[in-house]
């Protein structure tokens, strides 16, 4: 009989210590702008690498160190968001324009991901261990 008590109370003191780790759901409906916004997204990192494809801004970066290909990738690893932000400011650039402005802004967006540690583009921001 005593042993039966220990595994109903060993039981019992299991089933209150997970108690506390269940998880909550939240479940809504999605809205027609949130499924079209995920689908044009993609339109942004389009346009984006259309112009880091151009030869100036690829002769820009690689004069800053930065590689095509790091580029291209930092670009895919962008949110929705943060290309749409990307794209409507290129977008905004003065026709035949400031294209420095926009080398600028990737190269600020590259750097502050490369201190946080996301990405590994600039040699100089990587501490010595």
């Amino acid at each position: 009989m005593q042993s039966v008590k220990r595994a109903f109370v060993g039981a019992l003191l299991a089933a209150f210590t997970f108690v506390g780790f269940t998880q909550t759901v939240q479940a809504a409906m999605i809205g027609t702008e949130q499924v079209h916004a995920a689908i044009v997204g993609g339109g942004d990192h389009a346009r984006i690498n259309a112009a880091l494809d151009r030869p100036e801004v690829i002769a820009h970066l690689e004069s800053m160190g930065v590689t095509r290909d790091d580029a291209q990738a930092r670009v895919a690893a962008l949110t929705n968001e943060e290309a749409a932000t990307l794209a409507s400011q290129i977008d905004s650039l003065p026709a035949g324009g400031d294209v420095v402005g926009a080398l600028v802004l990737i190269f600020v967006i590259l750097l502050v991901t490369d201190i946080l540690g996301l990405t590994k583009v600039f040699p100089f921001t990587r501490s010595r261990r």
